[in-house]
């Protein structure tokens, strides 16, 4: 079964299961109507169970394709809340039970299918295919030869009608193409943003030139240009920018935690953003909510305005009296249309209100646009500014997470450190910007090649630290050997010409639950010592104490 049939037949059973679910709930609804319109002097309180069924219909039937229940229910919660305040009079204990009758005796056929783009199905791609369009045999070969080495899969054309014709049969995820004014590239660049505007996704294009004229960089752009060198092209300052466009779609899934009594709603809401390559959990008791939140680690936090017994504000409020989670955005999700009563929500440490009904799409373009944004603040608050890995600390705190979770498992998990060798001669002979792109050009290595599951960071200096869950030590030494080996393929352009670059590293792995961070670390730390004793260039993983592998 295709993705979008997947897609689709999930989101269809969840209509069916709320369509059967109103074929039951809104009798019972009209018979208690009808019930208290009988009564002479009905208490007030009894109202309120139908005005909060009124209330959730109002909120989620739109969201199940059946819009018309869901308008009436709207209208009829209002009138529910108007004899709340104003009293319940005979006329409106009437009205509201003839409006109930008259919204059981709505049609309830299978709702209408939302068309599913592309935006609501996880790109699952791995290894993403760059077509280059390059003239020069030598750099074309040296430049797919790097791309290669970062994991890459590289088609390389020598003219414009070869390209023309693989464009035309395949959309790649990233073209490179020399745009020089005598290149192959230049006059095809209006045909380039004509196929940009045929794609749903356009596509990342790296522009390379023999100068940096303005006309040349404009139609560039016109053309989707994310990116523009002039030779000689430092090929791993290519890569990184490669690695910028790729960056929203290559990082770990976004996590997103949705707080809502509305078992079925939250159930869609799920499928919809699963489907899209997220990793959602729900919550329908607020009590579980910290519990929650602390072993999930939510991006984004979606959650209902009105809850029994809580209030979505009331949540959030005590959501931010823990720092740690001051940076994670709250959605309220509410049928609430009162302008008044959303600002006065947002007010109460919310960030942004979406009002149900919510179409499929609408929901995921708002969680998504939220969940990057957190992800660059966080990412810019923890991440090393050169490399985009974790920092220090925070890599630190990675091994610890993951030594615990050793240890309650009892599954092993490796730990390496990682040192660029003789990188003090790279910034003496070449200066320390063309040390920079060695740094960076290794960090985007590792973060291609290691798993999504596995935690990277920059320890200090040109020293990398990376955590492999699940991992013994035999399967981090030929992880990091295969890596090890692609590193050294790599050229760099130096102020004396081309010139490449090892490292070494050292690997400690243990399922002991006595053994703590700081040991692991320092038992990584001595194998890259012995590394750089035995000539470097090399993985060395040091005899283990018993409990370790």
């Amino acid at each position: 079964m295709q993705p979008t049939d997947h897609l689709r037949a999930q989101l269809q059973q969840l209509s069916d299961g709320f369509r059967q679910r109103l074929k039951q709930q809104l009798p019972a609804l009209r018979d208690q109507a009808l019930e208290l319109a009988a009564q002479q002097k009905p208490d007030l309180q009894s109202l309120e169970p139908i005005r909060d069924q009124l209330h959730m219909l109002a909120g989620s039937a739109g969201s199940f394709g059946f819009a018309e229940v869901g308008v009436q229910a709207r209208e009829l919660e209002q009138l529910a809340n108007r004899c709340l305040r104003d009293g319940f009079g005979e006329t409106c204990r009437q009205e509201l039970a003839d409006g109930i009758a008259l919204l059981g005796r709505l049609p309830l056929g299978p709702a209408p299918e939302e068309p599913i783009t592309d935006q609501m199905i996880a790109d699952t791609c791995e290894n993403r295919g760059i077509q280059v369009l390059e003239a020069n045999p030598d750099l074309a070969m040296r430049m797919s030869q790097t791309l290669e080495s970062f994991g890459y899969r590289v088609e390389r054309h020598a003219d414009a009608e070869s390209l023309t014709s693989a464009l035309r049969a395949h959309q790649p995820d990233a073209l490179v193409i020399d745009v020089s004014p005598a290149g192959p590239g230049y006059q095809m660049l209006e045909t380039i943003a004509e196929l940009q505007s045929s794609w749903s996704h356009p596509m990342p294009l790296i522009a390379v030139s023999d100068n940096d004229d303005f006309d040349i960089q404009i139609a560039a752009v016109r053309a989707g240009a994310q990116g523009f060198f002039t030779r000689p092209v430092d090929l791993a300052a290519l890569e990184n920018r490669l690695e910028r466009c790729f960056g929203s779609l290559q990082n770990e899934p976004f996590r997103i935690l949705v707080v809502d009594d509305d078992t079925a709603l939250a159930a869609r809401f799920a499928t919809v953003l699963s489907a899209a390559g997220m990793l959602v959990e729900t919550v329908e008791q607020p009590r579980q909510l910290l519990e929650h939140i602390d072993n999930f680690l939510p991006d984004v936090i979606v959650m209902d305005v009105h809850m029994p017994g809580y209030s979505g504000p009331e949540l959030a409020q005590m959501i931010r009296l823990h720092d740690n989670w001051l940076r994670v955005p709250i959605l309220y999700l509410s049928a609430e249309t009162d302008l008044g009563r959303q600002m006065a929500a947002l007010l109460k440490a919310g960030d942004d209100f979406i009002t149900k009904p919510i179409s499929d799409s609408a929901l995921l373009t708002t969680v998504f646009s939220r969940a990057q944004r957190a992800r660059l603040v966080s990412r810019a608050l923890a991440r090393d500014s050169l490399t985009g890995l974790l920092k220090h600390a925070d890599i630190k705190e990675q091994v610890e997470l993951e030594v615990e979770r050793s240890q309650r498992t009892h599954m092993p998990v490796s730990v390496a450190m990682i040192d660029i060798d003789h990188f003090k001669l790279v910034n003496d002979r070449h200066g320390h910007g063309v040390g920079d792109n060695v740094i960076r050009a290794l960090a985007n290595l590792l973060r291609q090649r290691l798993r999504k599951i596995d935690r990277l960071g920059r320890y200090g200096g040109e020293e990398f630290v990376a955590v492999l869950p699940n991992c013994n030590t035999q399967d981090a030494k030929s992880i990091l050997d295969d890596i090890r080996k692609g590193f050294e393929a790599l050229q760099f352009s130096g102020s004396e010409g081309p010139f490449q670059c090892t490292f070494s590293a050292g690997v400690s792995a243990c399922e002991a639950p006595e053994w703590q961070t700081e040991e692991v670390l320092e038992r990584a730390d001595a194998g890259l010592y012995q590394a750089k004793a035995q000539g470097r260039n090399r993985i060395v993983a040091p005899q283990q104490k018993q409990g370790l592998l």
